[in-house]
């Protein structure tokens, strides 16, 4: 039996998201060279070397990676089964089927709050671990939530 692959994108809004919360160390990492290169300015060739890393690492981790992400990842739900494809490096597709179904649980960090997204968490009785839907519009995270218990309901299977 083949499946479909997941049709649903993270909201529009991730990339932005994804790509702030990646700012945030590299910022962190320029001011410490900055620190290092007015309190040691001896080896001007080692920090020109540790400024185009650093560029490089933005280049990647706040520029690429989340546009990467963002075509990668997807979800969809059906009343069988929960689909996600997720990764950037290394893609992972997960499928769990709604009779395996423990908990559905919802996460907002800070930045998911600014920017008005919901994390889905769905814990299942596999060993892979869980099933993650990220970076929903909260409105559609409700949407899925509520689904999610609704079909979980209807099949009044114990999950374990």
């Amino acid at each position: 039996m083949t499946f479909a692959e997941p049709a649903h994108p993270p909201s529009a809004k991730a990339p932005l998201v994804w790509a702030l919360g990646a700012a945030i160390p590299w910022a962190f990492a320029v001011l410490a060279q900055i620190v290092w290169f007015v309190l040691d300015g001896r080896l001007p060739w080692l920090h020109a070397l540790a400024a185009v890393a650093t560029l490089l690492g933005i280049v990647l981790f706040v520029v690429v990676v989340p546009v990467w992400r963002y075509r990668v990842h997807r979800w969809d739900l059906d009343p069988t089964a929960v689909y996600t494809r997720s990764g950037w490096l290394v893609q992972e597709r997960r499928i769990a089927p709604i009779s395996r179904v423990q908990t559905v649980d919802t996460y907002r960090g800070p930045l998911d709050r600014l920017f008005g997204l919901t994390n889905v968490t769905v814990t299942t009785a596999s060993s892979a671990g869980a099933v993650r839907i990220v970076a929903l519009d909260d409105p559609v995270a409700q949407q899925v939530v509520a689904r999610l218990t609704d079909i979980a309901a209807l099949g009044a299977e114990d999950a374990t």
